[in-house]
């Protein structure tokens, strides 16, 4: 029998309910996916950490899959094409994914690059359309150099590789023990903490003429307004609460222009995997069954790469 996770009310993943569920069979534009692996995102389990007032209980957990199509509904063609039974495919912004198996809109689905496994595949399209939506939104151009805070992070590190293939510099926040991290995917890695304006300064011997805040520190948004001369490009994923008074732009997937954004990507960023030009960091999987562990692993806040469930 098929299982998955569900919230059954707000809290923390430690309240999460793995329960049996029938999958329904797939429809006109639609597909039922066997899942070999579910990318573990923070975002996973913010959306049901609090009670909101569009957030129906239970809710089954999880945005991102890889895994090979087990049905496939009439008439019905995946968001990369003709599919087959069988095929490898993964599937972002789906609702569900922590699961065995599940039935998708197949617009939300790409042929699997066969470059990357299944755990790796799984956490491609989340970090990845976030990374090239702060890069279109400051208009990054190939030749400027710019400021990346968290760039040892799941976005920072798909953002560096991103960066890279457009010819843009990158000056990279990190712990030190990251740094060979950062430069693996090309940034230039400096040290957060008192004193970052200078060492950012020291390292780029060029202007930096946009932000990029994947960590939503004061720190980091303070460093941004310092060293960037208009604030229209300085995006954040995580200073929400700064973002309107200090004039710089907030993006996540759940507004509107991003979710646009982050949908049209998806078909680019898989054909840069199956290039070999966007890879994923991978640093632990655990089965399915333990998803509250691979959450508790990742609130410690330095994972070290991507994270994957087993079914």
């Amino acid at each position: 029998m098929p299982q998955h996770w569900i919230a059954t009310t707000a809290g923390s993943p430690e309240g999460w309910s793995f329960e049996e569920y029938e999958v329904p069979a797939p429809a006109e534009g639609e597909v039922t996916i066997r899942i070999h692996a579910a990318g573990v995102n923070p975002a996973d389990a913010k959306h049901v950490a609090a009670p909101r007032a569009d957030l129906e209980f239970p809710v089954p957990i999880g945005y991102e899959v890889s895994g090979d199509i087990a049905a496939i509904g009439p008439n019905t063609r995946i968001g990369s094409g003709a599919v087959g039974i069988g095929d490898e495919v993964v599937a972002f912004r789906i609702y569900g994914g922590y699961a065995t198996e599940i039935t998708v809109p197949a617009a939300k689905v790409f042929a699997k690059p066969s470059t990357l496994t299944h755990p790796e595949a799984a956490n491609l399209l989340l970090a990845g359309t976030t990374a090239a939506e702060m890069l279109s939104v400051v208009g990054a151009a190939p030749g400027e150099t710019i400021l990346l805070h968290g760039a040892s992070g799941a976005v920072g590190l798909s953002l560096l590789q991103q960066a890279r293939l457009r010819g843009v510099r990158v000056i990279g926040t990190s712990s030190p023990e990251r740094f060979d991290e950062v430069r693996r995917f090309g940034g230039i890695p400096v040290r957060y903490g008192a004193g970052l304006s200078e060492r950012v300064r020291g390292a780029a011997d060029a202007p930096i003429v946009a932000a990029l805040d994947a960590v939503g520190t004061d720190e980091a948004i303070d460093t941004s307004l310092e060293l960037v001369g208009d604030a229209r490009r300085i995006v954040t994923i995580a200073a929400f609460g700064r973002a309107a008074a200090a004039g710089i732009v907030a993006i996540a997937g759940s507004m509107p222009a991003s979710a646009t954004f982050r949908d049209e990507v998806r078909g680019e960023l898989t054909a840069l995997a199956q290039n070999g030009d966007l890879v994923v960091p991978l640093a632990r999987t655990y089965p399915l069954e333990q998803a509250p562990a691979a959450h508790r692993f990742l609130a410690t806040g330095h994972p070290g790469g991507k994270l994957a469930l087993i079914p």
